[in-house]
């Protein structure tokens, strides 16, 4: 690593539950000012870059018109309102049908229910659409003026057929590494790289993210705790589950594939909590840092209070928007350090819950690399061990989807002939935690209660 620099855009708005906005033309200013950062820090030219990498959030909904204007916030990945319209497709094409063509069942979350959406409920917004585009898509769109996307985050032509969805909406298709476009004169001059930079695909954020820790072989596996939590697994064949729990993928490596389970509000959990709650008397330091060392005083278990975190529907193993969270055993013995420690144990139980359907699928588990910023708590990696029952690496580079971006960018500019060489080269491991036994024990017997409060508070919700 040379320098990296980051720049905070809009969270995303939501102007009702379920609902969840962002302007992709701040994705774009952001990006040019941390590109001018991270050039700055490295004390280098934009002559000096001869690839460009691209990861991005997943099943965003960017819509243009003919001048190639936003026509509408885009609709993102943890936006849930098009339940309604998931439904209709799998009535009208069959649910296991949707499963056999694409490996994933038709969910809230995904884009073309978003697309879907709009054109039933905004339907002149949908007249004004004219190309269509992920959200990292979009923002290599203003640095090149190429309409591009990845494998990883296609289409299939039979739901296009059946959605009623013009193909000619959609950008040109490309492997990972391939090099699809170049900096544009507007992109250079919005980004201080050079006009005339080679560009490649690049990925998704957690297909991209797996690139960088080097989850590229059947058998590796990556547990990443952002704003929402994602267990990955490199598959040398599509890892179908037929209860659709699962997702599987294209991965960023032409010819693999990745099966991965989602929850949707991991770290965002323990941000809710701080946002709310607060992290504690302010000392200087992070203040996730604070509310680790605040949980840390509390033993595995929690003395029985258990978190679900469910605060934007779930994904794995439920499939249920309307599920909620819930915070459950509650005494009067019971503190706010135990409070925090729940969220945090029953983050890694919702993680858990992938491990137990790769169990069922057959998905082989050799290593397990922690990532995101969950990874940066002692607390949570070694809990994560404790659950999982298995041990747990970190890697040395923390930069996620983006380092996976600019290893493909490397792949596309022949510096390394393949991504698994590549990933050979730069991925190192930095840190190793193993299971306490004890503590595992605890996890084991807590994880089979965790287990039965969703089913319990179901009836609640969904009556």
């Amino acid at each position: 690593m040379l320098a990296s620099a980051t720049e905070e855009h809009q969270p995303f708005a939501s102007p009702k539950i379920g609902w969840a906005e962002q302007h992709p033309e701040d994705w774009w200013r952001a990006c040019g000012i941390a590109v001018r950062k991270a050039l700055g820090k490295a004390k280098l030219r934009g002559e000096d870059i001869v690839s460009v990498g691209f990861s991005g959030q997943m099943h965003g909904a960017v819509m243009l018109d003919e001048q190639d204007k936003v026509v509408r916030p885009a609709l993102i990945w943890c936006d849930v309102r098009t339940e309604a319209q998931a439904r209709e497709l799998a009535e009208k094409i069959g649910g296991e049908r949707i499963i056999q063509l694409t490996c994933n069942p038709a969910l809230a979350n995904f884009t073309l229910t978003k697309f879907l959406w709009v054109r039933e409920n905004e339907p002149e917004n949908w007249k004004r659409v004219r190309s269509v585009m992920l959200p990292k898509d979009y923002v290599r769109f203003r640095m090149t003026g190429e309409r591009a996307i990845d494998m990883a985050d296609a289409w299939s032509p039979e739901m296009l057929d059946a959605a009623e969805i013009n193909p000619a909406l959609l950008p040109a298709l490309f492997e990972s590494p391939d090099i699809c476009a170049t900096v544009s004169k507007e992109g250079a001059a919005a980004t201080g790289l050079k006009s005339g930079t080679q560009v490649v695909a690049g990925a998704g954020d957690q297909a991209a993210g797996a690139v960088g820790m080097g989850i590229v072989a059947a058998g590796a596996v990556s547990t990443t705790i952002g704003t929402s939590g994602v267990v990955f697994a490199a598959t040398d064949r599509p890892a179908l589950d037929p209860k659709g729990r699962l997702h599987t993928f294209c991965h960023a490596i032409p010819g693999r594939w990745h099966v991965m389970g989602v929850t949707q509000a991991a770290g965002l959990s323990l941000r809710w909590f701080r946002d709310q709650f607060g992290a504690g008397h302010d000392d200087g330091r992070d203040p996730y840092e604070r509310l680790s060392e605040e949980a840390s005083r509390i033993a595995p278990g929690c003395d029985g209070l258990l978190w679900t975190p469910y605060l934007m529907g779930e994904r794995t193993p439920h499939l249920d928007p309307q599920a909620r969270a819930a915070l459950v055993g509650l005494t009067a013995s019971h503190t706010r350090a135990h409070i925090i420690r729940a969220i945090m144990e029953g983050v890694a139980f919702s993680l858990q819950d992938s491990f137990t359907i790769f169990g069922e699928m057959k998905v082989p588990v050799h290593n397990i690399r922690l990532g995101g910023g969950g990874a940066r708590s002692r607390l949570w990696r070694q809990l994560q061990a404790d659950v999982y029952g298995h041990e747990v690496e970190i890697v040395e580079a923390e930069e996620g989807a983006a380092y996976g971006a600019a290893v493909l960018a490397g792949v596309g500019a022949k510096t390394w002939p393949s991504v698994d060489s590549a990933c050979a080269s730069v991925v190192r491991v930095a840190e190793r935690v193993s299971p306490d036994p004890d503590a595992v024990a605890v996890m084991n017997t807590a994880y089979a209660k965790y287990q039965r409060v969703y089913p319990a508070t179901r009836r609640v919700f969904n009556a």
